[in-house]
This record gives structure tokens, C-alpha cells and sequence, in this order.
């Protein structure tokens, strides 16, 4: 006969064994580096500009307000937070490089960018098509939802297919979300704006290959990172030359995410050549 104290004595020391193993996990699994830490951050600046796009474009427009100026400071405070998201994104691949990542980095980071370069863009197009004068809000959601799920493809894809060591495949998402941001500012004919953004959804899931942002590169974009706060800022305060330079600034950021593509695959073609060229002079010296 099974005495009952001592078989309950027994589960209950298992059960304290159990819970001793999952207390030495737990602090483990949940301990978050420094690289963890900045991805959050990241997350956090993508959820913000989504509060300054509702509260300072959409609602006013909504309540029929007419404080433009309001509008503006909103707008510029929402992109500047996207950019203040790329720099977290940016620096916690430097920093999980050279200290550590817990073993939720990957995660953390993919789900921090579909925040903050797919989610953020995304409703920042859906806005523009409600508050534009000639947008069409249908046409411009169905915009949105093609930048939005062009995002998750692309981390998707990013998550689960080997590249070469500092290649991207198609546009980080990153820069695509400035890139469609940079075309709404523009403030182009409704058309234009929206073929402009379906580009660049495709060139996020496309197969060019973009350098990854190390060494002079990671400098060169961090520069251009604030350099775009400050123009940004100068439009918002309606400073003097301030719709000059956001108009300058987000042309240029256009004019690189159609030229380097372009770059990009000229570069292949040539690799291409090249290789072709070598096999038929081995074949020809190999001819007796």
C-alpha cells in the first residue's frame, strides 16, 4: 500500500525541483542585453510616430480643425521618430555585433521594424490618402496594406534565407519606409505618389542586392539620418528655407532609392559578364 503523505511528499519536492529549473531558466530567457534594449527602442519611436500621425493629422482633419501648423509639427515629428527608429536599428546590429544579443534579438528585431518600417509607413500613406485634397481613401489603403505586407515579406524572407555576408536582399526595410514617407511629403499629384510607392514596396521584396550600412557606409547613413531631423525640424518651426530644404531632402532620398537599385544591378550584370567572359577564355585555353 502506497502511503499518501509520503507519495505526496514526493510530487511536491518534484514539483519544487521543477519550479527551481524553471527559476534558473526564466532569468535567462528574459534578461535583455544592450542590443535588446535599443531594438525596443526602436519599436517604441514606430509606435509614437502612429500616436503623432492620429492625434496630429487625422483627428484635426477628422474634427475639422484648421490648425495647419499643428499638422505640420505632427507630420514632422512622426518621421522624425521613424528616423529616430532607423538609428535604433542601425546601432543594435553594431552593438549585438561586438557585445552580445540574448536569444530573443532576432525576434525582437524583426518585430520592432515591422513596428516601426511597416506598420508607421504604412498608416502614414493611409492618413495622406484621407487628408490629401485629391487622394482617393480606398486607392490609398490599398497602398498602405501593399507597403505593409511588402514589409513582412521582406522580413520574413530575411528570417529565413542565407545572403552573403553584407548583402541585403531587396531595399531594407528601413530605408524603403523613409523612402515612401520622403514621396508623401513630396506632395506630388495623387498617381505619381502612389505609383511611386508601389515601387518601392516591390523594390523591398525584389532580389537587388543593397550593401549593409557598415564601416563609411553606417557613418555616411547615420549623417544622412540627422541631417534629415534637421531639415525636418526647419519645416516644422517654419523656418526660413525650411519647405526648401524637406522638399530638397526628400528628393534626394527618392533619387537614391531609384538609383541604387539601378547601381545595383548594373553591378550584377557586369559580374555576370565578367564571369562569362573568364569561362570562355578557360575553355578556349583548354582547346588544343
Amino acid at each position: 500500500m502506497i502511503d499518501p503523505d509520503t507519495h505526496a511528499g514526493d510530487w511536491v519536492a518534484g514539483d519544487d525541483t521543477d519550479a527551481a529549473d524553471e527559476a534558473e531558466d526564466m532569468p535567462l530567457s528574459l534578461r535583455l542585453s544592450i542590443a535588446d534594449a535599443l531594438t525596443l527602442g526602436n519599436a517604441t519611436c514606430g509606435f509614437m510616430a502612429v500616436y503623432f500621425t492620429t492625434t496630429g493629422i487625422l483627428i484635426p482633419h477628422l474634427t475639422g480643425s484648421t490648425e495647419t501648423g499643428m499638422a505640420r509639427n505632427s507630420a514632422a515629428t512622426a518621421v522624425i521618430l521613424m528616423l529616430a527608429a532607423a538609428i535604433f536599428d542601425l546601432f543594435d546590429g553594431i552593438v549585438a555585433r561586438k557585445l552580445r544579443s540574448s536569444p530573443m534579438g532576432a525576434e525582437l528585431d524583426n518585430l520592432s521594424d515591422l513596428i516601426s518600417f511597416g506598420l508607421a509607413p504604412a498608416y502614414f500613406v493611409l492618413v495622406y490618402g484621407m487628408v490629401a485634397d485629391d487622394a482617393q481613401q480606398k486607392v490609398s489603403a490599398v497602398a498602405a496594406i501593399v507597403v505593409l505586407l511588402a514589409v513582412v515579406l521582406r522580413l520574413a524572407r530575411f528570417s529565413c534565407v542565407t545572403m552573403k555576408d553584407g548583402i541585403f536582399q531587396g531595399m531594407p526595410s528601413p530605408f524603403g519606409a523613409l523612402t515612401v514617407v520622403s514621396i508623401v511629403l513630396l506632395e506630388l499629384p495623387f498617381i505619381p505618389t502612389l505609383l511611386a510607392i508601389i515601387g518601392v514596396a516591390w523594390l523591398m521584396v525584389s532580389r537587388v542586392e543593397y550593401p549593409k550600412p557598415r564601416g563609411v557606409l553606417a557613418v555616411a547613413m547615420l549623417s544622412w539620418i540627422v541631417g534629415a531631423m534637421g531639415m525636418l525640424a526647419a519645416w516644422a518651426f517654419d523656418a526660413p528655407g525650411g519647405q526648401f530644404l524637406l522638399q530638397t531632402g526628400c528628393a534626394l532620398q527618392v533619387v537614391m532609392g531609384a538609383v541604387i537599385p539601378l547601381f545595383a544591378t548594373a553591378r550584377r550584370v557586369n559580374t555576370f559578364r565578367g564571369s562569362r567572359r573568364e569561362s570562355r577564355e578557360a575553355r578556349a585555353a583548354q582547346t588544343p
